[in-house]
């Protein structure tokens, strides 16, 4: 696998992969022809926050940068929980980056229009507690104006704020851009409603994808606030009912949908915080599908399509992104997983009425 750049328009690739383990390489354009009448594909609407602040340490002058990575209560401007890096940018690659400097609750960082203190730390050198001075208008206007998005070596030269942000962005509320929706476009999304497949969001606030540290990268994904509209609640409710599957667009929705299924009563329209990690051991109540980006075995994204897959097929499938020299990271290509089925729904999948593992993927462009 090779990093990306943001790629060429029609040139992106998918890897699908059946309930029963066949596996099919398509160009991504064919998500368009994917999935069933009755089917509902959710997305992550969230758009990109400039989370990525250079600064000061205002008692000892050196320069670091802030990178915010998750909220402490949800929509708050003012208290972020973040990770801390010393001089540099983010043409380093985060696991070289250096230490900020000694942190202590009661620090104050200076950044640009900004200024911030250090609540508490977290039992890592650069994992913080932080509190933004001002009111809240003042600070989202502070964001605006001086951060930038969190970047990653891979893609040297500086983004846009607006290249991180999906063809569906509403609602700033991400650390992260939820990459998987840049697959989407509003061709696919229209072809997809002509064919009778449904289409959804939620808002989910996604989290930083690499702390620098390979013990903090442990602890990752943080807890990440999220919220169901009802309209969204209900087109999951009746494509249940009614025999459809409900395609998740990224890590981050099945997050947000999983944690509300498993709360008493299931899934219902609101706000929550989506808490621990998904894995192998997971119980996946609602979702039936996920379109994720290239992720490497031991990410936490990697370990959530472990939810989907077995480990042997998840192997096969490592394999052949290598081979094929598929690209990883934000602007890379895609792998749509389809969660294995159960020995008793493998024996019953023929029944009238039912979908078969090769009818999701129907009408599909041929094998490059």
């Amino acid at each position: 696998m090779i990093a990306a750049g943001n790629p060429e328009p029609g040139s992106a690739r998918l890897l699908a992969v059946s309930n029963s383990g066949k596996i099919r390489h398509l160009p991504r354009s064919a998500l368009s022809l994917l999935f069933n009448p009755g089917d509902l594909v959710v997305a992550n609407d969230a758009a990109t926050l400039p989370a990525s602040l250079a600064g000061s340490h205002a008692d000892s002058g050196r320069p670091l940068e802030v990178r915010l990575a998750a909220w402490v209560a949800a929509g708050d401007p003012r208290r972020f929980i973040a990770i801390v890096f010393g001089a540099g940018d983010h043409r380093m690659r985060t696991e070289d980056r250096p230490a900020p400097p000694q942190l202590l609750a009661g620090d104050k960082l200076e950044l640009g229009p900004l200024t911030a203190v250090v609540e508490r730390l977290h039992g890592y050198p650069r994992l913080v507690s932080l509190r933004f001075s001002g009111p809240p208008e003042r600070i989202l206007a502070g964001l605006a104006r001086h951060g930038r998005p969190i970047q990653y070596a891979h893609v040297p030269e500086p983004l846009a704020l607006w290249a991180m942000w999906t063809a569906i962005a509403a609602e700033p509320f991400a650390f992260e851009p939820p990459s998987a929706g840049f697959a989407l476009d509003w061709r696919t999304i229209a072809a997809w409603r002509r064919r009778g497949v449904g289409f959804a969001s939620l808002t989910h606030a996604a989290g930083i994808s690499s702390t620098g540290d390979a013990v903090m990268d442990l602890r990752l994904p943080f807890d990440e606030p999220y919220r169901i509209p009802a309209a969204t609640a209900a087109a999951i409710t009746r494509a249940k009912a009614t025999g459809g599957r409900v395609i998740a667009i990224g890590t981050s929705v099945v997050r947000a949908l999983e944690h509300a299924a498993s709360a008493p009563g299931g899934l219902r329209a609101g706000d929550g915080l989506a808490q621990g990690r998904i894995g192998p051991k997971s119980r996946l109540r609602l979702v039936d599908a996920v379109l994720s980006g290239v992720h490497q075995p031991g990410e936490s994204h990697f370990e959530l399509l472990r939810a989907f897959a077995d480990d042997l097929t998840l192997d096969r499938v490592s394999l052949m992104l290598e081979a094929w020299n598929y690209r990883a990271h934000e602007f890379g290509d895609s792998v749509l997983i389809e969660r294995r089925a159960s020995k008793r729904k493998e024996q019953g999948a023929d029944r009238p009425g039912r979908l078969t593992a090769s009818s999701l993927w129907a009408g599909t462009a041929p094998t490059p």
